[in-house]
């Protein structure tokens, strides 16, 4: 792989981020960033020629707010991110890119060049969104070995630090362990059944627009209606007014893990206000949001199998579990007392570097460390004209929660003597209907054998790998080999485009203004 390979992980979160590597000792160790700290803020200020990635561009809310973007994990999949920034419209996994450069950049200062690394998902995104990280990845000048889910991903963090993986050749008791990963801006729960050194999902679930983030904007709205009553007016108008208030409720929330109560202040306009609010408000105010990760929960369990006595632990991950409300819920729903020995901030990085470790020695020629087997999290399916009623239907290929990696097929036919063309749609989603799923993308068979009959059948084979990404091929019976089929996807940049990004965000990342403003011409 050319130069000395580094075993990378990146946990690439919604509202925070963190690198990690393999140590001379072989054990993971998150890299602190230029600023010191051990995480990094996913926020992007974008100023003039500069794009400044980090704590500066998180300070920049309560002055620069319409230049700042954050959150952008949550847009993948869309075209373009849902802010506007210096009348450029971004892609979400160009953004996603700044911060991977950051990171990238800083590791590099402290372990040297490097390119290949493993990156983290929520094991509930899609394969629009895997897609969409690797896009990012490549974008930010890496080579992206592999994606791999959080929970699995802190499952083989605590494997390791348990002793499982540390080649001891000790016996250890096959475990399993539901992992809670509620983080800034994503949920998932997955469970996970331990057997020596073989990681094998159960089942997931989750929510890609669930996190911290949202009980900091219950906060917020709590806040802005006080303000409201009181002076008739309402502080988040301002964008620099809401980004403070932003900051002020995401402390306030920290600190309610911590006391029972705290004082949030407002200014604006001249007016201001100072309010108190009990952890007792702030749960009851989050109640709902509380209930649906314990009803996911529920519904993963469900779905393995397995009922609570079955479990052996309960794994907390992802800074949001630090809250005393979660804790207890999942005290009460699981009946055990949830496991934090693991960082909540760190497990994930450190298992991506583990994963990262385990292909470059396998790479290598050295046997594998550990095994994976994941799950996917949504049935794959294609869209098919049911014949008795003429209606559009998801014709479901490979149903949710199937052990990866897996091959499956459909048998589709023809509709008319002659047929040029066909027209494969790919969806992901549990919906009977096509509109209500998540539109992956087309393929589009063509140069079918001359003066083929109708009704001859078509063998369309989905290939859904570990990771999640999934490759298309095409039989027509009659014929001899197969085709394999890039999907045509929507909202996807071009190879052309990616490039462009690319070129870019290194001419930004090496501080040549000049370089920049010439790549930015090619964006679009």
């Amino acid at each position: 792989m050319g130069e000395k390979s580094h075993a990378v992980g990146i946990d690439l979160g919604t509202t925070n981020s963190a690198v990690a590597y393999i140590d001379e000792s072989g054990q993971p160790k998150t890299l602190v960033n230029s600023e010191g700290d051990l995480v990094t803020p996913s926020t992007v200020l974008f100023e003039d020629n500069l794009v400044i990635v980090g704590k500066e561009a998180l300070k920049a809310l309560a002055t620069d707010a319409e230049h700042v973007a954050q959150c952008a994990k949550r847009d993948l999949g869309y075209r373009a991110f849902h802010k506007t920034l210096q009348g450029n419209q971004f892609p979400p996994e160009a953004i996603q890119a700044f911060v991977l450069n950051k990171l990238k950049e800083d590791a590099q200062h402290q372990i040297g060049d490097f390119r290949h690394v493993v990156i983290t998902v929520p094991a509930y995104f899609d394969e629009v969104r895997r897609k969409a990280t690797q896009d990012a990845g490549y974008m930010a000048g890496l080579e992206v070995l592999d994606i791999i889910n959080e929970p699995t991903s802190a499952a083989i963090a605590f494997g390791y630090q348990s002793g499982i993986l540390k080649g001891d050749g000790q016996p250890h008791k096959d475990q399993k362990i539901l992992v809670y990963d509620l983080g800034g801006g994503t949920f998932d729960v997955t469970i996970m059944e331990i057997k020596g050194t073989n990681f094998t999902a159960l089942a997931t679930d989750g929510d890609f627009l669930l996190g911290g983030h949202d009980w900091d904007q219950r906060l917020l709205d709590y806040m802005a209606e006080e303000f409201i009553r009181t002076h008739q007016l309402d502080p988040r108008e301002d964008p620099a007014t809401a980004g403070r208030m932003w900051r002020e409720c995401e402390d306030a929330k920290r600190t309610l893990s911590a006391r029972g109560k705290v004082i949030m202040t407002c200014d604006f306009q001249g007016r201001a206000i100072r309010c108190e609010i009990t952890r007792t408000q702030f749960e009851e105010m989050t109640c709902d949001l509380l209930d649906r990760t314990a009803f996911t929960t529920r519904q993963t369990l469900q779905a393995s199998g397995l009922s609570w006595a079955d479990i052996d632990r309960v794994l907390l991950v992802g800074g949001s579990t630090r809250m005393p409300m979660v804790i207890n819920m999942l005290t009460e729903l699981t009946g055990k007392q949830p496991d934090r020995s693991v960082s909540a901030d760190e497990a994930v990085a450190h298992g991506a570097a583990l994963r990262a470790k385990q292909l470059l020695d396998e790479a290598g020629g050295a046997p594998a460390a550990f095994q994976i087997r994941n799950v996917n999290s949504h049935s794959l399916g294609i869209v098919a004209t049911d014949r008795k009623t003429s209606r559009r239907r998801t014709a479901v290929v490979i149903p949710r929660n199937t052990v990866l990696p897996v091959s499956a097929k459909r048998a589709f036919k023809t509709q008319h003597d002659g047929q040029k063309t066909i027209l494969v749609q790919i969806v992901e989603g549990e919906s009977a209907s096509p509109e209500n799923c998540a539109q992956i993308g087309q393929c589009v068979v063509r140069n079918l054998p001359l003066d083929l009959p109708a009704q001859t059948p078509i063998n369309v084979r989905f290939h859904y790998l570990e990771n999640g990404r999934l490759t298309v091929t095409v039989k027509v019976e009659g014929t001899d080999g197969q085709l394999k089929h890039e999907i045509t996807r929507e909202n996807s940049l071009t190879p052309e485009q990616l490039e462009s990004w690319r070129q870019y965000i290194s001419a930004v990342g090496s501080d040549n203004a000049a370089e920049a403003g010439e790549q930015k011409q090619h964006w679009s």
